[in-house]
């Protein structure tokens, strides 16, 4: 209701202006000094707009029929410019201005002048806006010039009349007011001092004298109105980083990397809902890496990963549309938003949404339901909700990591308050922020801004918004000057990598905190490399490699058309050669060992000039043979097959010595065979797991003694610098040199006078082939050749195998 006033509120407000901001046909103004709650609603611009003989002062943009906005029209008579003067003075309860608006109770700050003239200059009429904290109020006053027999005056909200009022002039050249206060809950105004049950929301709400709205729900916090009264169970869980927000809005912080049941004990019978977390670029802090969905009823659990990957029992599940496809009683669909599950059953749905950063819960069904999990209705706790299943050995463990210094607590609670505020407001009703809030606060506070985390609590809530109450927040991306967080779709990542961004903005896998860490240590990109079946192999980690600004597939051997092979799954990039491979391998020896060796390295490319962006990278790739250094290894005839595993560095090969009497057979002397004497003894020496392309063994000498002693002073010669003992026609050698086995054979003999025992002593060793250089000169001629090539095999640690029989 308007009241004449005499004199005009200015007169109260009498004191020195801060602005002057003239305006002609239409203007733009800052009320920023002085802002104006409207119904309920506060704003710091002004609009002011002349059309047709009507001035409109609007706070949403400039009047246009038709527009949903929130406006102020009036007879503008004659006028077509105008300014905006702003005073400020304390107006205490009791003044004038109370007294005519009872319904005004906080005191008054300031007031926006708008006076308005004719293209002549002359005062036309003067409009006045004043700042009552919650509440505002409205004067106009018109002058002589003020043409019109009457002045219509039409306050709307959200282009819909709240209340209308035709005035004579005789009362506007006095001066009218009005109280332009109340409240509005869900695009609904309501005048101060109201209280009213409004079915299509289920609450009651209350506006009070100061402008504050409340609403009180008949729905408990799971619940959602119908829109006639009733309540249905209707509510969203959400899961960001290590926060879970559960169906009635509290929040939850996961502090390790185990698996946890976020839905169970639904309606819907033999339904779970699980997340499984794990750390990223901080050991200290995790986030959810896949949610699964279990279902009783057909034993199929379907695990929603990143980069959009689903996985049916393990197996990849391919082609997933926007169109939803029923896989195992599940629909299942997929968007450029992510993974969509849908459950039905006993009148409740439950949709399941996760875009590899965020889960969305959302069930629906009737009223009355209690729901267990981290997400249900029901109180719980995370021990009582760990699944043991799908949590790794040791998860539990908490990490702990020095505090990141670009880490800004008080920026990031700032910027998570923006949750309260346009455009995000228009959920406020719908969905409580303050659990995004506190979500998005904790998270922030403890890492780093990266890889579009800012952003996805924001994202989080007007997704939530959406599927709870079906509003959508449109421009926010702009607003917050944030990206939908799609990156990484379609990017498959290994277990031990996670998808993000690298620091020269690129998306990609990178590597897991815990699973980084002793590498960095080392300043390695790998485990030590492989020495097995004649072959040699190093595994490097991808994530590492790129780290370090290192492309794997420049990575090349000695050879440079052999490159690393990547493994699809674990993202572990290979090197290797072989018998069949070498890659380049150059094979060298030092006496003590035989080295098979090659290089990882990059191409000496650089950019022209004298700077590189290229990281260089040589990394040794050796496996090496030692020479056999049994010392003492004596047994009987009764159990004449010795076999000795000779551990070499990194490469293992078998030495074997067995004695037969019978060459048809060669059946390994036992314990009833008898040896006579001058019964010849065959000997077989061989190896296994050498590369017998390159590496051959030398049998140097042979000798018996009368005890274990090798280097006992009574002894017999059998091989001599790796030729029969040219004294004993009865020795015979055959293959030394030439390969990875030697045979020998001499008549049986023993010791004068001494024990029946006669102990066998052999000297063993490498020789890396070249040019035969390692098959000894025998034949009655002891060269200078063979002299010079049997001194490389002198040793002061021989390398023994021996064996010995009993008459």
């Amino acid at each position: 209701m308007f009241y004449c006033i005499l004199p005009l509120v200015l007169s109260l407000f009498a004191g020195a202006a801060a602005t002057n901001q003239a305006f002609t046909s239409y203007g733009e103004m800052d009320i920023t000094s002085c802002p104006i709650t409207y119904f309920g609603k506060k704003y710091d611009k002004v609009y002011a707009t002349f059309n047709d003989s009507k001035f409109a002062v609007c706070f949403n943009g400039h009047y246009n029929a038709g527009i949903q906005n929130d406006c102020i029209l009036m007879s503008g008579g004659t006028a077509d410019r105008g300014d905006l003067k702003i005073f400020t003075k304390e107006i205490p309860i009791g003044s004038g201005v109370h007294e005519l608006l009872p319904s005004l109770s906080s005191p008054g700050k300031c007031v926006n002048v708008i006076p308005l003239k004719d293209s002549q200059q002359t005062d036309i009429e003067q409009v006045e806006l004043g700042n009552f904290g919650n509440q505002a109020i409205l004067a106009i006053r018109t002058y002589s010039g003020y043409t019109p027999v009457n002045m219509d005056a039409d306050t709307q909200v959200n282009g819909l009349t709240i209340s209308k009022k035709t005035f004579q002039t005789s009362q506007t050249m006095s001066g009218v007011i009005t109280d332009i206060s109340g409240c509005r809950h869900s695009g609904v105004v309501y005048k101060p001092n109201t209280s009213q049950k409004i079915p299509s929301i289920c609450s009651t709400v209350t506006c009070g004298a100061n402008g504050v709205v409340t609403a009180v729900s008949d729905c408990d916090p799971t619940e959602h109105c119908d829109g006639n009264g009733g309540c249905v169970f209707n509510s969203i869980c959400t899961v960001t980083g290590f926060t879970i927000i559960d169906f009635p809005g509290r929040v939850h912080f996961v502090p390790d990397r185990c698996g946890y049941i976020l839905l169970k004990s639904t309606p819907i019978s033999g339904l779970q809902v699980l997340g499984v977390f794990q750390e990223r670029r901080r050991k200290d802090v995790s986030f959810l890496e896949r949610v699964i969905i279990k279902m009783e009823s057909t034993g199929a659990q379907i695990s929603l990963e990143q980069g959009g990957r689903v996985l049916l029992n393990n197996k990849n599940v391919q082609q997933l549309t926007p169109v939803a496809s029923i896989v195992q009683g599940v629909e299942l669909s997929r968007n450029q938003s992510g993974i969509t599950a849908k459950i039905s059953g006993s009148s409740y749905t439950v949709y399941v949404h996760f875009d590899g950063e965020i889960a969305l819960i959302h069930m629906t069904g009737p009223s009355g339901t209690e729901v267990q999990g981290l997400c249900g209705s029901a109180n719980t706790t995370l021990g009582v909700e760990k699944a043991a299943e799908h949590s790794d050995s040791g998860c539990d463990v908490q990490q702990s990591q020095p505090v990141d210094s670009s880490i800004d607590c008080p920026s990031a609670t700032e910027w998570c308050n923006v949750l309260k505020e346009a455009p995000f407001y228009a959920c406020n009703a719908h969905i409580d922020p303050e659990p995004y809030i506190s979500a998005c606060t904790e998270m922030l506070c403890k890492y780093p801004p990266v890889d579009g985390l800012r952003c996805q609590f924001m994202e989080a809530y007007v997704k939530s918004c959406s599927y709870h109450s079906n509003v959508n927040v449109e421009g926010w991306e702009s607003d917050a000057t944030c990206s939908i967080h799609d990156f990484c779709q379609d990017m498959y990542c290994s277990d031990h990598e996670f998808c993000g961004r690298h620091y020269t903005g690129e998306a990609g896998c990178l590597c897991r905190a815990l699973f980084a860490s002793p590498y960095k240590a080392t300043g390695t990109f790998g485990e030590p490399t492989v020495c097995e079946k004649e072959s040699a192999s190093i595994s490097l980690a991808k994530c590492l490699l790129e780290d370090q600004s290192i492309n794997y597939r420049n990575l090349k051997l000695n050879d440079q058309t052999c490159q690393g092979e990547l493994d699809s799954e674990t993202h572990m990039v290979t090197f290797y050669f072989d018998g069949n491979r070498s890659c380049g391998t150059v094979i060298t020896t030092n006496g003590s060992r035989i080295a098979y060796k090659n290089t990882i390295m990059t191409p000496g490319a650089t950019i022209p000039g004298v700077i590189s962006r290229k990281s260089q990278v040589q990394i040794d790739l050796t496996c090496c043979y030692s020479q056999p250094d049994i010392k003492s290894l004596g047994i009987t005839l009764q159990d004449s097959s010795v076999t000795q595993q000779i551990v070499s560095g990194q490469w293992s090969y078998n030495l074997t010595m067995e004695a037969y009497t019978n060459t048809e057979t060669k059946k390994a002397l036992g314990n009833n065979d008898k040896v006579l004497l001058n019964q010849k003894i065959w000997v077989d020496l061989k190896t296994e797991g050498l590369d017998k392309g390159m590496v051959a063994v030398v049998v140097e000498s042979c000798w018996g003694t009368n005890e274990p002693l090798p280097s006992s002073s009574l002894k017999y010669d059998i091989i001599i610098d790796g030729c029969p003992n040219p004294a004993d026609n009865t020795v015979q050698v055959m293959g030394n040199g030439r390969g990875s086995s030697t045979t020998f054979f001499f008549n049986a003999f023993q010791f004068t006078g001494k024990n029946r025992n006669v102990f066998l002593h052999c000297r063993v060793r490498l020789c890396v082939q070249r040019d035969n250089d390692c098959i000894p000169t025998c034949g009655g001629q002891t060269t200078r050749r063979r002299r010079s090539i049997m001194k490389r095999y002198e040793d002061k640690n021989p390398g023994l195998i021996n064996l010995v029989w009993t008459y």
